[in-house]
């Protein structure tokens, strides 16, 4: 369906200090070369006050005074730039992504498989000239080879012609554009010296040509594909809909735009909770470590701030709203979010920095080859042949593959040590990251609680205890199920909202809960917590016998000191940020030797940290897990996530590690550093390449098919070095 101008409109939304917000799926953005024009092109239009391209998601974010520019005009204005917009929605852009990545696969196909034919044609054309071969021969499987490449190349070479000729028709170059001319005078020019009956053709210049482009396209597309933007993730953790309590006492379900700060709403059992604000009646928990990184369910009774996102237990709670859709904590984790992305994806990574100049200097090599040799005598086929050679031997094959053919080898070298990328570039950044940031909650610890000291030996009330716990869904009670290994949970189960769970066990009651429900001493919970910082305490009692109190908390993973001192060995700056509580922080930190930290954070809090490290020159490794790390997992130069953690979190790190192990953090950053000399060595083979072969090629002493040959032995030499790191040669 087509989007007429005028509608544009519909797609923009308010933004900060009077301005407006639109967000556009780009077609055509290839490398760093598109994303800066564009943002040069839209930032000459007035009133526009920021324009950024994401480069994996081909997102475009832009910000303007719509008094001076309308919507429309930043469309026309990309059309004239030669890319075209849609307005941007996850899924459908997800799908147009998915759509070029499988159109770049069939053409890779085709092209290898014509390519392999017509070389194994022209092989015999080339013994035959050295031998006996007859005219007619020649002729017949030259033309067979015309029969092959020319529909291969009409179809392989489609997203290079589609690009170019946007380009063009946009009044601009761009890398493609020197492609397609060598590939359509290199088809050209052998169909007219098959009509003469000549001895050379070069039809296998021109498949290989685009299949080793394609090789490398598909790569470097494959790469930035396993990163998306996932906004339906914070979605997900939105309610659509409130239950707002009118003056009349009736629940009526309204829309969150319709809510407003001060209205009342229920928040029953089960539901995310829709929006901030202060409960004002009823009791239960909240689990609200999305929001904090608190591994405990919150209890929530008159007076709790609860926040939009966070899951509320078994009780029912009537909210007074103090921010409702728009403007809460959950949207300003999104905004965030948002930002820090948009920063992020201003990296231009090597390869694209040293293709830039490309286009310009091959087509002015070329052309100048082919009036040169006019000049000196040579005649225009001649000529026309050595400028189609300058034209495919300084083809960007192996600039194209350096990078690429580096993150495939590495990733799988990262992901046999337990490590997966999301972004393309992980790699390159990873290599620089000289500060490691870590939460604490589910990334320096485990995600789930244990017991921290040992179990009463031959006691009942722990066996009974235990299988009381089976019918709770409380962390605590889960890890006391572990401990004790209880089986058969009782029949009839009683639930308190925020206290715990009870039952009636030859006619005395049997409680497990907080050490209030099972009417413990305060003082002798005081003592445990001195003798445990940070641990929570379950409590269980049985009839009048006195509450057995059991300590838990999450403990460090299990390589986590080993780790974290191999870090520090290495030289890197180690710094914890938890929202978690200070005892509990501070036992970690003390545990691992690590001396900055810091507590009770909220997302802005991370973000001002990882700011301030930044303005002091540093480039931070930010590893995490929880809704409340996404925005400084997406801020930071750099970012891991633990498998166990939130799909946003997920979402927005650069790499997620596997395993309850800390060692895939060192392992990234080591694996990451041998790859980034890797792509350095392999952008040094391919710019020594061009600077040996060019001028042979200028020269006059290769021909069309010795440029191909060149240019795959190249490609090959790039893609050999980076296999080297499988073998840990690359150091």
């Amino acid at each position: 369906m087509t989007v007429h101008m005028r509608d544009w409109d519909a797609f923009v939304t308010p933004a900060e200090n009077g301005a407006v917000h639109m967000d556009l799926a780009v077609e055509g953005i290839t490398c760093a070369a598109c994303m800066g024009e564009i943002e040069r092109g839209l930032s000459r239009l007035p009133g526009i006050r920021n324009a950024r391209v994401n480069l994996t998601s081909q997102r475009l974010a832009v910000d303007w005074d719509r008094d001076q520019t309308a919507a429309d005009d930043i469309v026309a204005t990309l059309s004239q730039l030669g890319y075209k917009a849609h307005p941007f929605d996850p899924a459908s852009n997800k799908d147009r992504q998915d759509k070029t990545g499988r159109q770049l696969l069939r053409c890779m196909a085709v092209s290898g498989f014509a390519g392999m034919n017509v070389m194994l044609l022209s092989v015999s054309v080339w013994s035959g000239n050295a031998t006996d071969i007859t005219p007619e021969t020649r002729d017949f499987f030259h033309w067979i080879s015309a029969l092959i490449a020319l529909p291969a190349v009409a179809y392989s070479g489609q997203p290079f012609f589609k690009s170019a000729f946007s380009a063009l028709r946009a009044g601009r170059l761009n890398m493609d554009v020197p492609i397609v001319i060598g590939v359509v005078l290199a088809v050209a020019l052998s169909l007219f010296q098959t009509l003469q009956h000549q001895h050379e053709v070069y039809f296998e210049s021109a498949v290989m040509l685009l299949f080793f482009l394609l090789v490398g396209r598909y790569l470097d597309h494959n790469m930035r594909g396993r990163t998306r933007s996932f906004a339906e993730n914070i979605a997900a953790l939105k309610a659509e809909v409130a239950g707002r309590i009118d003056p009349d006492g009736l629940v009526r379900e309204v829309p969150l735009s319709k809510i407003s700060a001060g209205d009342l709403v229920l928040v029953t059992s089960g539901e995310r909770v829709p929006v901030d604000g202060v409960v004002e009646e009823g009791l239960s928990e909240i689990d609200q470590s999305l929001v904090t990184g608190e591994s405990r369910l919150v209890r929530a009774d008159k007076g709790t701030q609860v926040y939009a996102g966070t899951l509320n237990g078994e009780g029912s709670l009537k909210v007074r709203v103090s921010a409702a859709s728009g403007a809460t904590l959950l949207d300003e984790v999104n905004r965030l979010l948002e930002t820090a992305a948009q920063a992020k994806s201003s990296y231009v990574r090597i390869a694209d920095r040293a293709a830039q100049l490309y286009a310009p200097i091959v087509h002015a090599a070329a052309a100048l080859t082919f009036l040169g040799w006019l000049v000196f005598g040579l005649g225009w086929q001649p000529s026309l042949v050595i400028a189609i050679s300058v034209l495919i031997i300084t083809c960007p094959c192996a600039l194209g593959l350096a990078v690429p053919a580096v993150q495939v080898v590495a990733s799988g070298q990262l992901f046999r040590s337990g490590v997966l990328l999301n972004t393309g570039d992980a790699i390159e950044r990873l290599s620089d990251a000289d500060t490691i940031v870590f939460d604490k909650t589910g990334t320096l610890t485990t995600a789930e609680p244990e017991l921290c000291a040992s179990l009463p030996k031959d006691d009942p009330r722990v066996e009974l205890a235990g299988r009381l716990a089976l019918s709770s869904r409380h962390p605590l009670s889960m890890a006391l199920v572990q401990a004790t290994g209880a089986l058969v949970p009782f029949e009839t189960v009683t639930e308190v909202s925020g206290a715990g769970v009870e039952t009636i066990h030859e006619g005395r009651t049997l409680r497990l809960g907080s050490p209030v429900f099972c009417g413990a001493d305060p003082q002798s919970v005081d003592m445990l917590l001195k003798a445990h910082p940070g641990a929570s305490i379950l409590a269980t009692c049985y009839g009048d016998s006195q509450p057995i109190l059991l300590p838990m908390r999450q403990r460090l993973r299990s390589d986590a000191v080993e780790t974290i001192a191999q870090l520090k060995a290495r030289g890197y700056g180690i710094e914890i940020l938890s929202g978690d509580r200070k005892g509990a922080v501070a036992e970690v930190a003390d545990a691992l030797g690590v001396s900055e930290w810091s507590a009770e954070l909220q997302p802005g809090d991370k973000i001002r940290r990882l700011d301030a490290l930044k303005a002091e020159g540093r480039k931070v490794l930010m590893v995490g897990d929880g809704l409340n790390d996404a925005p400084a997992l997406a801020g930071a130069y750099v970012s891991l996530s633990p498998v166990t953690a939130v799909h946003l979190s997920q979402a927005a790190a650069d790499a997620v590690f596997l395993g309850e192990r800390l060692s895939p953090v060192a392992d990234a950053l080591a694996i990451s550093g041998r790859a980034r000399r890797a792509i350095e060595q392999n952008l040094w083979i391919s710019t020594l390449y061009n600077v040996i072969a060019v001028p042979i090629a200028v020269a006059g002493f290769v021909t069309p098919l010795m440029a191909a040959v060149a240019m795959s032995v190249s490609s090959l030499a790039v893609t050999a070095n980076a296999l080297r790191l499988r073998i840990g040669a690359a150091k």
